[in-house]
């Protein structure tokens, strides 16, 4: 982890809005961690293709979640993913 880790910056999810507003993220190589809390049944776009919501947490604050939609590839790669996993 610490060679993944080398000359990246950790940004704690329930950081990220705060960090959003305050730093230019794009100049940074950072990484960040989450749990999903929450799953929401694949949904259909007006297009016709399925998505999925994911809530994430890192477990610090449990009121500043953020909300993932997968799309895609992405969304065909990890739907089934469980609930609780990093």
């Amino acid at each position: 982890m610490d060679r993944k880790m080398a000359n990246r910056k950790l940004i704690r999810l329930s950081q990220l809005k705060n960090k959003l507003a305050t730093e230019n993220l794009e100049e940074i190589d950072w990484v960040t961690f989450g749990v999903i809390v929450k799953k929401v049944t694949p949904q259909s776009a007006n297009n016709g293709r399925t998505f999925s919501i994911w809530r994430l947490n890192d477990l610090r604050d449990l009121n500043q979640c953020v909300s993932l939609f997968l799309f895609g590839e992405v969304h065909k790669e990890h739907w089934k993913t469980d609930q609780g996993t990093v």
